[in-house]
């Protein structure tokens, strides 16, 4: 039956105020908050790491699907259909008929970007989904800071016209490296996306002033924004108030508060 109260699902994120623009999305979610904050604590290790990175970014995917991925109406019979005719659900559910890409940039990528291929896979049409791999690291100087990144291998299996283009990686540190991933697929690989969304579970101000800069057409995606560094006065702000006297980067390019490396936690390599 058709009940119009499923006729147009809205869905409602909840989101942390700030001023960085309307394409950065900061998730207000305590049950999240709480998850991550266990998996950054300095005594939680394997397997609690990779158990909560997946818990993580099953959440994370599942907004991102239900925020920016486009709908279709559905009528599907129920059980009851050989009982009543009227059993048959009607409502608006996600488009299957689409395409996705998700990106995994090794290390830290690497778990999440295979959870995401498999949720996408559980929720649209198989046959258009894809997994690609980037093989990165970043490009240090005299002092051992960022200066930038370097891709040292990829393997990408077509165009990316008209797909959902996802980049799942959990720390948005300096930008750096997913910059550089970004406009490699915009400059190499063909197609235009239909759209490009990184989905992170920590990022800073630093890497947000990266990417809005460098890809202002970029929807970001994350659970919690570090700027620890900053000062006090500028702590009791709304974020993106101050945002150049914001920091949340040590003079390594380590996140603080933060998690430590997630390329090196989760792999179990300090290299």
């Amino acid at each position: 039956m058709r009940d119009l109260s499923y006729d147009h699902v809205p869905y409602r994120m909840s989101e942390i105020e700030h001023r960085y623009g309307d394409h950065v999305h900061i998730i207000a979610n305590p049950f999240l908050l709480g998850q991550l904050a266990t998996l950054c604590a300095k005594e939680t290790r394997q397997p609690e790491i990779n158990r909560l990175v997946r818990l993580l970014y099953e959440d994370l995917i599942r907004t991102v699907l239900n925020v920016e991925f486009p709908r279709r109406r559905a009528a599907v019979p129920t059980r009851m259909i050989d009982s009543s005719p009227q059993a048959i659900f009607e409502g608006e559910v996600i488009d299957r008929s689409v395409r996705a890409v998700t990106v995994n940039i090794a290390r830290a990528g690497a778990v999440p970007s295979q959870l995401v291929y498999d949720l996408l896979n559980e929720t649209l049409d198989p046959s258009l989904v894809r997994q690609d791999h980037l093989i990165m690291s970043r490009m240090l100087g005299e002092n051992e800071e960022v200066v930038g990144a370097g891709i040292g291998g990829m393997k990408i299996g077509g165009d990316v016209d008209d797909a959902f283009l996802l980049f799942p990686d959990p720390m948005g540190a300096t930008g750096s490296s997913l910059a550089t991933a970004i406009e490699t697929y915009k400059k190499k690989v063909p197609g235009t996306p239909r759209g490009i969304v990184n989905i992170h579970l920590i990022v800073t101000p630093e890497y947000l002033r990266t990417m809005t800069k460098a890809h202002p057409d970029v929807r970001v995606y994350a659970i919690r924004l570090d700027r620890g560094l900053s000062s006090p006065d500028v702590l009791a702000t709304v974020p993106g108030t101050r945002w150049d006297e914001e920091r949340g980067l040590d003079d390594h390019q380590y996140i603080v508060p933060g998690g430590g490396g997630f390329g090196e936690i989760m792999n179990n390599a300090y290299v």
